[in-house]
């Protein structure tokens, strides 16, 4: 369930900080979204497949994780992040 190389790189230059950012907080929360809607369609389809299935609950920690770090950092951009994003409903 890994993302094309293009596919990562139209998700770094969206979410990007400044030109040579490729691991800002921001952009790994935009790529581990990413895997989790694809991993979140898989199992839709899979519903049997419990590996898959722990690895999405593993995704979903780390994003959590991650988007706490941003939240203590600036709720501004914890904020528009989860907008952009269309995450927690």
């Amino acid at each position: 369930m890994a993302l094309t190389q293009q596919r990562k790189q139209e998700i770094i230059s969206s979410y990007q900080v400044h030109e040579t950012d490729t691991g800002s907080a921001e952009v790994q929360i935009a790529m581990l979204t990413a895997r989790i809607n694809r991993l979140s369609e898989h199992l839709q389809a899979n519903k049997k497949d419990h590996s898959s299935r722990r690895g999405l609950l593993k995704l979903i920690g780390q994003r959590k994780r991650l988007l706490a770090y941003v939240q203590n950092d600036s709720r501004e951009k914890y904020q528009a992040l989860i907008e952009r994003l269309g995450i927690r409903g």
